[in-house]
């Protein structure tokens, strides 16, 4: 049997939500031609922001790293939503994890690896990127981590 999306999302104890509706003037994904872009994710699970505050005073890397990874499931929502089927889904080309942190936090590269390792374990080599991890000084709703991507579809 083929393994597929569906199945390690499955083995992950995975179910994708329903994708986000956005928060104010914008829409949640555009395409141009084969390129998806997926505006910001938060940290939402169960319709609730599950993470906010800031890393290295509210929040540590591990919860960090856990917020990244909602953000990375609220993606796939996304995905889903836009090409219908994740099977689609070619690569994932890029992702931005931006991290509300104190001036002295360092670690946002760490808090990223949260969304990439989910990525990673449930498209494979579809899921490896380049990415880039900041840190900034507050986020919409005072969420801890925000994650956008640019996929590569079918």
């Amino acid at each position: 049997m083929t393994d597929t999306i569906k199945m390690r999302l499955d083995a992950h104890g995975i179910v994708l939500p329903k994708p986000a509706a956005p928060a104010a003037n914008y829409v949640p994904f555009g395409r141009a031609g084969n390129l998806l872009f997926i505006s910001g994710q938060l940290p939402m699970k169960d319709g609730k922001l599950a993470s906010t505050g800031l890393l290295g005073r509210d929040v540590d890397v591990a919860a960090g790293q856990e917020a990244a990874r909602l953000c990375a499931i609220n993606i796939l929502a996304q995905a889903q939503a836009a090409l219908g089927d994740l099977e689609q889904l070619k690569s994932v080309l890029r992702i931005s994890v931006l991290v509300a942190s104190t001036p002295d936090f360092t670690d946002q590269h760490l808090v990223g690896n949260g969304a990439s390792d989910l990525l990673a374990a449930i498209l494979g080599e579809r899921g490896k990127h380049s990415r880039v991890a900041v840190g900034m000084a507050s986020l919409p709703l005072n969420a801890s981590v925000e994650v956008e991507s640019i996929i590569e579809a079918k």
